[in-house]
């Protein structure tokens, strides 16, 4: 599977949990688990709202273009 954004590896760097961000983020936790699993993105003022909320660039949430991972 193609991944676009590192929401749950930073997650993980930053000791906190999906049901901890769905809670900061006003959304559901189903919501926010597919957002970790690439299953689904969140919108980009979202995405926003996520990097600010852990104190991260925006890029870091992002996968980059050339990334190999699968």
């Amino acid at each position: 599977m193609k991944k676009f954004n590192r929401i749950k590896a930073v997650l993980a760097e930053k000791d906190k949990t999906a049901i901890w961000l769905a809670e900061q983020v006003g959304r559901d936790r189903s919501t926010v688990s597919r957002w970790c699993t690439n299953d689904m993105q969140p919108p980009l003022e979202v995405l926003y709202q996520i990097a600010e909320i852990l104190a991260v660039d925006v890029c870091v949430l992002l996968v980059r273009k050339d990334n190999k991972e699968d």
